[in-house]
């Protein structure tokens, strides 16, 4: 061990020790308990940048944690390889996207092995080669085949700067999440899954994922969108006597004797067959089709509406009622018309302003009085008046009432509708994984044979930068089937269909029978840990757990939900600058090149760049290109070193929080490294061999090492449960800085500094691992112990009665920590102890109404009950 810390000596060595021995490697364990940690699949654009940088580091630590608990731990890494900026970055640099992806693959590869990450390599996977995507076509026939996949003509959103169709979740504010483009509907024939099937399951089983983000299941169930309801029959009467009905969908029937108009969707099935007949009609469908109407923005739509000639007969009242169509009815959701009741609905007040259309209120205020609704709809719920016989009902009596009436006139009937829609996955780009379907000359959809799976993509292909190369390739597209000529269908999937099952394939990649092992995958699966971003919440987190559930009523998986705990970590901010030039347009200047002037209070007050130039400072932002404000992570390694740019990740803030970039905590966090190095270099250039005898400590160590104690238990905590990263590193910091302070003279101050490094070491060496390794070989004097094969140190290791009248037990369950108990008596048999333990609520949950086939006590320090 040299005196100096220096990075660059022992990272590269570390790091080509764990790759030649795979220590990182790991089979399927039956007498171990696993662990399964994944960050999401990083899509290869290139360079890592520092949101990678901690989401990867995160996982990493929770893994070597795990790892020192003993359990059988997996880590894999793969590429979510295929998608639009590929083929975007390709038209750009003049080459094809199957070189530009391979080669950011070999780059970035290169990267996240410069951090540290222990990741088992055996276990790639790249979406973009055959290999993988073989089993997604082979598995989506079989999934046709079952009545799962279909193809319709279908009124989608389009982007026409990527040419391609976009799902719902994917237009935000009525733009393309991707490029920002306004989204047109434009009606063309698409591939669709039917998630919609599973709708109520994939809202039900939310509950059960107690150790995900509110915040995300909010989001998903708000997504999905369940609604009770009832629907009505309105009977159309026009001037030819001519009957017809309009059935509207409603969770509101006690409103139903505020109803002043009927409101039909651009697509119902009435409005098409009157626009046949009625220029201003179809005019008017025509005009609204030329802008984006779709789930996400149609609410903030400006509302516009067409009067028809149809009057519907209100079914309580016999009451004539006009009919509407209008722009921000979906069409998608429930029948497709609505009762309009604007005294009491915010969307239908607005129209009825706009329109002039009469607004009937039928709800009391809550002090009983008449509502005023010339200024704004009431939208409280309430006491019923002007409904006839149904004055005076609360709001749940009336909702219950006014149905049976309906349903008993046979013109209600109860429903249930759900926001979500079937999955689109048709995309009319090149780089994705072709749809294994084909047409015949007689229009027939057929699968492709298995013998001809899988449908390869062509990568030596030609870009022109307009439209896919396999559409205009007709020598790619004409195949025979059975000796009949097919065509194959052009399309490619949406990338989401890789990213919804790789967790899987990781379990068994190697697996050439079937999509995945399922021995193998109900070994390792669900996964315990995810991390990934909050932007995932909707997209790629619920098709995640559709596809699992496919796998599931496949025969594939056991389990019911893919991941048992979900971390979203948050953005990675960072100082942006910029000047503005002659022709008035921001020139964004990199962090790196800014000087800076700073008052008392840390604030900027002045920057400028290299060249002199005065600029103006932006705030913090989220690193990106367009404000050239990212870090590049590998100036960081080669100036710092990978454990001080993963201790500073890890410190910098909370893991959900945003992390604000700060070059004066990089320096901070390998100040302290250069510390912790030096306190172990010269605490082994002077080792004692003497052993620690606690009954010899004086007040002063015995008061160290209840530090040392309950530093152990708060960062276990702390990783374990809390996943409050950075408080545990500041109890680390906080015990190093107390040690080094420590008297060194006596022997047994030796030792016992020599007992806490040992901790000290274990309890950093998931944040930082490379310095860790090398400190634990010179502490332990034994070149072939690695600190990767030690043991998470245990808190009641260093218990003494001397020290204090109590001590600590450490609960598990099946080996997982589940509660810590005080015991006082030191006396107390095994027996005594497991009743104690077995009485706390915390290991009550787990252990009743199950069979417990081994208690395992270890007297002082762990008590652990097996079940499984």
């Amino acid at each position: 061990m040299k005196k100096e810390y220096h990075p660059k000596d022992i990272e590269f060595k570390v790091q080509s020790i764990w790759d030649e021995n795979k220590i990182f490697n790991v089979t399927e364990n039956k007498n171990k308990e696993k662990y399964y940690c994944l960050s999401m699949i990083p899509y290869p654009s290139g360079h890592i940048h520092m949101g990678h940088v901690r989401n990867y580091t995160i996982g990493d630590v929770i893994t070597r944690y795990q790892r020192l608990l003993g359990k059988n731990v997996l880590q894999p890494i793969g590429w979510d390889a295929f998608g639009l900026p590929a083929e975007n970055a390709a038209i750009k640099n003049n080459t094809i996207p199957a070189i530009w992806t391979y080669k950011n693959i070999a780059y970035m590869k290169k990267q996240l092995k410069s951090l540290g990450f222990s990741y088992d390599w055996n276990r790639e996977i790249t979406t973009c080669r055959p290999e993988y995507y073989y089993w997604e076509q082979l598995f989506f026939i079989k999934l046709y085949n079952k009545g799962l996949v279909y193809k319709k003509l279908s009124e989608v959103n389009w982007c026409n700067q990527d040419q391609t169709v976009l799902a719902n979740e994917q237009v935000i504010n009525g733009r393309c999440w991707r490029c920002d483009t306004p989204v047109k509907r434009k009606e063309i024939s698409q591939w669709f899954m039917k998630i919609t099937d599973y709708a109520e399951e994939l809202l039900r089983d939310l509950d059960l994922l107690e150790d995900w983000p509110e915040k995300v299941k909010t989001m998903q169930r708000n997504w999905i969108g369940r609604s009770e309801g009832l629907e009505i029959i309105f009977q159309i009467a026009n001037n030819n006597n001519i009957k017809d009905k309009i059935i509207v969908y409603t969770t509101r029937p006690d409103t139903i004797f505020g109803v002043t108009y009927i409101n039909l969707s651009l697509n119902h099935p009435l409005t098409l067959k009157i626009s046949k007949n009625d220029i201003s009609i179809s005019n008017f469908i025509k005009e609204c089709r030329n802008t984006n109407i779709s789930a996400t923005n149609i609410a903030k739509r400006k509302k516009k509406g067409v009067i028809t000639n149809l009057m519907a007969i209100h079914p309580l009242t016999s009451e004539l009622i006009q009919v509407w169509i209008s722009n921000f009815i979906l069409s998608e959701y429930g029948t497709g018309a609505i009762m309009s009741v604007p005294a009491h609905n915010n969307d239908d007040w607005e129209f009825a302003k706009i329109y002039n259309l009469p607004i009937k209120s039928v709800i009391l205020n809550n002090d009983g009085s008449e509502p005023n609704v010339n200024k704004s709809a009431m939208i409280e719920k309430g006491v019923l008046f002007n409904s006839g016989k149904f004055n005076g009902l609360n709001h749940k009596d009336a909702i219950n009432i006014v149905s049976e009436e309906l349903i008993s006139k046979k013109i209600g009937i109860r429903k249930i509708y759900y926001r979500l829609r079937d999955w689109n996955i048709s995309r009319q780009r090149y780089w994705g994984t072709p749809i294994p379907m084909a047409t015949l000359k007689d229009g027939t959809l057929v699968p492709i044979p298995k013998d001809q799976l899988p449908v390869i993509l062509p990568e030596d292909i030609v870009m022109d930068g307009i439209i896919s190369p396999i559409k205009t390739n007709k020598e790619w597209a004409k195949i025979k089937i059975n000796n009949q000529v097919a065509f194959r269908e052009t399309d490619t999937f949406d990338t989401f269909m890789e990213s919804s099952w790789y967790y899987a394939r990781y379990t068994s990649p190697g697996y050439t029978k079937d999509i995945i092992d399922s021995v193998e995958a109900n070994y390792w699966l669900p996964v315990d840990q995810y991390i990934g971003g909050i932007e995932h919440a909707i997209m790629h987190l619920m098709y995640f757990r559709f596809y699992h559930k496919l796998l599931r009523d496949a025969g594939f998986l056991n389990s019911n939900e893919p991941v048992k705990r979900l971390l979203c970590q948050g953005m990675v901010l960072s100082d942006s600058f910029y000047y503005v030039d002659n022709n008035g347009n921001r020139n964004w200047i990199s962090p790196l090149d800014v000087i800076v002037k700073r008052n008392k209070l840390g604030e900027i007050i002045n920057a400028i760049d290299k060249k002199g130039r005065l600029l103006v400072y932006d705030g913090m932002n989220k690193m990106s290109k367009s404000k050239n404000n990212g870090i590049d992570p590998q100036k960081i390694i080669s100036c710092y070193g990978a454990d001080t740019l993963r201790l500073f990740i890890m410190f910098a803030a909370p893991v959900e929080m945003t992390l604000q970039w700060q070059e004066s905590g990089i320096i901070g966090a390998h100040r302290f490294l250069k510390r912790f190095w030096n306190l172990a270099f010269e605490h082994i250039s002077n080792l004692s061999i003497a052993p620690l005898v606690l009954s010899n400590l004086n007040n002063k160590q015995k008061n160290l090492l209840e530090m040392l104690n309950k530093t152990i238990i708060k960062v276990t905590e702390d990783i374990d449960r809390r996943r409050s990263f950075n408080t545990a590193i500041a109890a680390i910091m906080k015990l190093m800085n107390k040690t080094i302070l420590a008297p060194k003279e006596s022997e047994q101050d030796k030792a016992l500094r020599q007992e806490i490094l040992l901790v000290l070491t274990r309890l950093l060496y998931p944040f930082t691992p490379h310095i860790c390794y090398v400190i634990w070989q010179n502490l332990v004097g034994d070149k072939n112990i690695s600190i990767d094969e030690a043991s998470w140190p245990v808190p009641n290791n260093y218990r003494n009665e001397t020290i204090n009248d109590s001590f600590l037990i450490v609960v598990q369950v099946n080996g997982k920590l589940r509660d810590k108990l005080v015991i006082t008596d030191i006396n107390l048999t095994k027996e005594q102890v497991e009743h104690v333990a077995i009485q706390r609520y915390a290991v009550a949950k787990y252990v009743n109404g199950v069979t417990i086939r081994k208690v395992i006590y270890i007297p002082g320090k762990v008590i652990n009950f097996v079940t499984n």
